[in-house]
């Protein structure tokens, strides 16, 4: 396969996972404005997306007054052209790799992705309003399933569907970290709150954030308690937005790949798997549940960098690539790129 076919069909599996997350964390928030603490802000209750995506610089150079506006968060991370990691940038940005490899998707996958971005490109060229933003997310949820559903029941199982579930499959483990990273921190200091309604509804929002609110209670009976929210977000394999479903599934999907001969793609697996090996969901956070998420980070990282070394580089040259020189660094370093 020529590595900008497999470079194509790597991100546009990542950039149509990166929309969904990123309509995910809005909708929950969207949804969830009128529950919060009576005395929280706006800003206390939208910075935090904002972190979670590593936005808060570009975000201010954009808006250098500082304020954080329910308004303004949406439209930065829904509508805005100029900012590289926007839905509607991720949208685009999938259909246009879409587009290029479009004789190894099937037809369905292409009819399905085209026309979800149309629809989108039309209904974003008018100012999102909040009241109509949670419709206009759910609809977004609703097309990247049918997508990846298409996905599941149409294509063949060989090195493009590898490509593109392994970036899908990266993506998510990458948002479901940055999730768990932030709201766990805004959610451990007030030891105050433990028990309460407030406390539940926050911890509640986690795991709808990530889609697992309905999963977590059925597999845990005892309420919501933190090292269980730790352990399921990052140990469950059953759960489909944990690490451990994740790295499982970018292990299966470069299998069906294979490996480049002393690449480096298979030592940075190897560093992420010894992360999640017998690991005590206890002994994360007696350790520090940051500096744990935020190494796998720095790994996750390093993964994007050797698939790119080891896959993608041939075509570093091409006038035409779609996704950006810079797609390999950090999420922090491509927040003001073209990802």
């Amino acid at each position: 396969m020529l590595s900008r076919i497999a470079e194509s069909l790597y991100w546009m599996g990542r950039n149509l996972e990166r929309a969904d997350d990123t309509a995910r964390i809005l909708d929950i928030n969207v949804r969830h404005m009128l529950e919060a603490d009576e005395g929280a802000t706006e800003e206390m209750q939208w910075t935090p997306l904002l972190t979670i995506v590593d936005a808060d610089a570009s975000y201010l150079a954009r808006h250098p007054d500082g304020q954080v506006t329910v308004q303004r968060v949406i439209r930065y991370l829904t509508q805005d052209k100029d900012y590289p990691g926007s839905l509607y940038n991720s949208l685009r940005l999938a259909r246009e790799n879409a587009r290029v490899v479009r004789d190894r998707i099937t037809q369905e996958m292409w009819e399905a992705i085209n026309q979800f971005w149309l629809s989108t490109d039309r209904h974003l060229k008018t100012r999102l309003q909040p009241w109509q933003a949670a419709e206009f997310y759910s609809y977004v949820h609703r097309e990247v399933a049918l997508f990846f559903g298409l996905t599941q029941s149409t294509m063949m199982r060989g090195e493009a569907y590898g490509f593109t579930a392994l970036g899908s499959l990266q993506e998510r483990a990458d948002m479901t970290a940055r999730i768990l990273d932030v709201r766990y921190h805004l959610l451990l200091p007030d030891l105050t709150l433990v028990g309460s309604p407030l406390d539940y509804y926050q911890w509640g929002a986690l795991l709808k954030s990530l889609s697992g609110f309905e999963s977590y209670r059925r597999r845990y009976h005892s309420g919501i308690r933190p090292i269980d929210v730790v352990e399921f977000v990052l140990l469950d394999a059953d759960f489909p937005r944990s690490l451990a479903y994740c790295l499982d599934g970018m292990e299966r999907a470069l299998a069906r790949i294979g490996d480049v001969p002393d690449g480096a793609v298979p030592e940075c697996m190897a560093a992420l798997r010894a992360r999640l090996a017998g690991l005590s969901p206890r002994r994360v956070l007696e350790n520090g549940l940051h500096e744990y998420l935020e190494d796998f980070l720095d790994r996750l990282a390093a993964l994007t960098d050797a698939l790119q070394a080891d896959y993608f580089e041939a075509h570093m040259a091409d006038a035409d690539q779609l996704s950006d020189t810079d797609a390999s660094a950090p999420r922090a370093a491509r927040a003001g790129a073209g990802a």
